[in-house]
C-alpha cells in the first residue's frame, strides 16, 4: 500500500512532511515501514522527551486504561488530584487547570488573564490587553494566531480579537514601553522554538518579571515546548530564577503517548474561575492524569533536566566545531538546538532530506533552521553517532 499517496488523498493539505513512512519507535529511534532505523532528532516537537514507548509510561497507560479512562469533570476521580499536586509542587504554582492540547492551555491562560484584569486589577470591561512577542508561536487557534507576526499563520483567518499587542522579542525596555493601565498580561516563550530556536539575552526574563511586578501585569510563560527538562532545567524560566504568575505545560507532559496539557498559576489568578466559566470534556481525565503523573516522576527521578544540560553542552560544542560553509549559526539551550543554514547555499529542507537519507530525522523551521531536539533519554554514545551523521552529511553537501 502506498501510505504517502493514501494520506495525501484523504488528508487536508496543511503539512509538508518529509517523504518517509514511520511504523514503530523505541527510545531515540524510529523505523520506517521497510525496517530502516533512524535517529529521531525531532521528538515530535519535544512531545517525546522520554523517548518512544518508555516502559514506565507504557505500564502506567496500560494499568489505567483497564481501570478507568474517561468520565469527564462532572465527577471526581482518584487520579487527577495527585497529578495536579505533583505538577504544582514541582513548578512552584498554587493551582492547575487541566486541558488537552498546548493551544488549549494557552487559551485558558488568556481567559484567566483577562478575567483577572477585570475582577482583580480593575481594568474597564472589554478593554484588557495581552502583550506578546514578535516571532512567537503559541498555537493555531483564531485568538492565538491573532497574536502571531507570521503572515501565513494569519492570512485568510481574520478578523482577530482586539486587545493583542506585539513587541520585539528579547527587548525588556519594549515591554515596559508597551504597558498601559489596560495591560492584563505578558505572554512569552523563554526560548522561541518554532520561531527558530531564538535564545533571548541573559537576564531578559528576570527583567521582564521585574517590570511586570512593578506595573501589576501578569507574567505568563509558555513552557509547552521548553518545559520538563528540554533546556537543561525543569522549566526554562528557571535559568533566570523566575517563577511566573502563570505557565503552560504540554507536549512531553503526555509522555509521548497522549495529549496532556496544564495551565498552572498563582491562587489569585486561578481563583477567578467559577463553575461553568471554563472546561474540557477530556481535560484531566484519569488516563491522562496517570500518564502525566508518571511523566513528571520519570523526568525528576531519571534527572532528565541534568542529562539535557550535560549532553546539550556537548552537542552544541560539537556542532559549533563543524567547519561547514552551510552553517551560519548554532544556538540553543540543553537539547533544544537550532542550526541556521546559509540560504544562499542551500535550504534547511534540503539538509533535512539529506539527513533523512543517512538515517537521521529532523525538520526545518522558518525554512532556514534545522531543529535538533532528541529525546532526553539519549545516551552520549547515541548522541555521538548522531553527530557523526550530521558532520558527514554537511561535508557531503558542501
Amino acid at each position: 500500500m502506498d501510505f504517502i499517496e493514501l494520506e495525501n488523498t484523504y488528508s487536508a493539505n496543511n503539512y509538508d512532511p518529509l517523504p518517509i513512512v514511520l511504523a514503530r519507535g523505541r527510545g531515540v529511534f524510529v523505523w520506517d515501514q521497510k525496517g530502516k532505523r533512524y535517529f529521531d532528532m525531532m521528538s515530535a516537537y519535544s512531545a517525546v522527551s522520554h523517548g518512544h514507548t518508555h516502559p514506565r509510561l507504557i505500564s502506567a497507560l496500560n494499568t489505567q486504561v483497564t481501570q478507568l479512562a474517561i468520565v469527564s469533570r462532572a465527577f471526581y476521580t482518584d487520579k487527577l488530584g495527585e497529578f495536579l499536586k505533583k505538577a504544582c509542587e514541582t513548578t512552584g504554582q498554587d493551582k492547575a487547570l487541566p486541558m488537552v492540547t498546548g493551544a488549549e492551555a494557552v487559551e485558558t491562560a488568556l481567559k484567566a488573564a483577562r478575567k483577572w484584569a477585570y475582577t482583580v486589577k480593575g481594568v474597564e470591561k472589554n478593554k484588557a490587553e495581552i502583550i506578546s512577542c514578535e516571532g512567537n508561536f503559541h498555537g493555531r487557534t483564531i485568538t492565538i494566531v491573532g497574536m502571531s507576526t507570521e503572515e501565513q499563520y494569519k492570512e485568510g483567518f481574520g478578523p482577530f480579537p482586539p486587545g493583542l499587542v506585539n513587541i520585539p522579542y528579547g527587548d525588556a525596555s519594549a515591554l515596559e514601553a508597551a504597558i498601559t493601565p489596560n495591560t492584563a498580561a505578558f505572554i512569552v516563550e523563554p526560548i522561541q522554538g518554532e520561531g527558530g530556536i531564538i535564545v533571548p539575552p541573559e537576564g531578559y526574563l528576570a527583567e521582564c518579571a521585574r517590570i511586570c511586578k512593578k506595573h501589576n501585569v501578569l507574567l505568563l510563560c509558555d513552557e509547552i515546548q521548553t518545559g520538563l527538562g528540554r533546556t537543561g532545567r525543569f522549566l526554562a524560566s528557571q535559568h533566570d530564577d523566575v517563577v511566573p504568575d502563570g505557565l503552560m505545560l504540554g507536549k512531553a507532559l503526555g509522555g509521548g503517548l497522549l495529549p496532556v496539557s496544564l495551565f498552572l498559576a498563582k491562587k489569585e489568578v486561578m481563583d477567578v474561575f467559577t463553575p461553568g466559566d471554563h472546561g474540557s470534556t477530556f481535560g484531566g481525565n484519569p488516563l491522562a492524569a496517570a500518564v502525566g503523573l508518571e511523566a513528571l516522576n520519570v523526568t525528576i527521578e531519571k534527572q532528565l533536566p541534568e542529562q539535557s544540560e550535560k549532553l546539550g553542552n556537548h552537542f552544541m560544542e560539537e556542532l559549533r566545531a563543524i567547519n561547514s560553509p552551510l552553517i551560519k549559526e548554532v544556538r540553543g539551550r540543553g537539547l533544544l538546538i537550532g542550526v541556521e543554514i546559509d540560504s544562499s547555499k542551500t535550504s534547511a529542507r534540503a539538509v533535512c532530506e539529506a539527513l533523512m537519507n543517512k538515517g537521521l530525522l529532523s525538520k526545518e523551521t522558518h525554512e532556514t533552521v534545522v531543529r535538533l531536539a532528541p529525546p532526553l533519554v539519549i545516551t552520549k554514545n547515541e548522541l555521538n553517532q548522531a553527530i557523526e551523521i550530521i558532520k558527514s552529511t554537511l561535508e557531503s553537501m558542501s
